[in-house]
């Protein structure tokens, strides 16, 4: 009978998701993932963009980047722009970190015209066949200290699909 309680105890142990810690502890949580191909979410994206209609959009970043905090919390918490969003698009989110020496999916940033030149973050718009459609640098996007729902909605209608 004792041994039950241990058993259980190692199996949740077992069963816990262990997450590594941030990136940059002072930003909170990663939204982007340091070891995620980026060629590989595009083709999984595009997969899913073509059987839901949809388009992909391309969020190039870096968990450093404040703005890109910013701009991901506006994305997930105002409900305009994440209805816009799961309506319309397919999500993808590059780990565009330059820092200590390693050029995160540099490939990718010019496989789609070096819209890192831009500044981060940057969108890429891509249709389901994946053709480029736009790069948005989300400068325009910004009030204040974060991002305009109203103006990341308007970009969001504009290059959403059928338009």
């Amino acid at each position: 009978m004792k041994r039950l309680p241990l058993l259980l105890l190692l199996a949740l142990a077992a069963s816990s998701i262990v997450r590594a810690a941030p990136e940059y502890p002072a930003l909170g949580s990663d939204i982007y993932d340091p070891k995620s191909g980026g060629n590989a979410q595009i083709a999984a994206a595009l997969a899913t963009a073509k059987t839901s209609h949809k388009n992909v959009l391309l969020m190039f970043g870096a968990n450093w980047c404040v703005w890109c905090h910013r701009l991901h919390h506006t994305m997930e918490t105002d409900v305009s722009v994440a209805k816009n969003l799961r309506e319309n698009y397919v999500l993808v989110l590059i780990d565009s970190n330059w820092r200590h020496g390693e050029k995160r999916n540099y490939d990718v940033n010019l496989r789609y015209g070096n819209p890192l030149q831009e500044g981060l973050p940057v969108f890429v718009v891509l249709n389901a066949a994946g053709q480029q459609l736009t790069t948005q640098e989300s400068g325009v996007l910004e009030d204040g200290e974060g991002h305009s729902a109203a103006k990341v909605n308007a970009f969001l209608v504009k290059w959403a699909p059928g338009k």
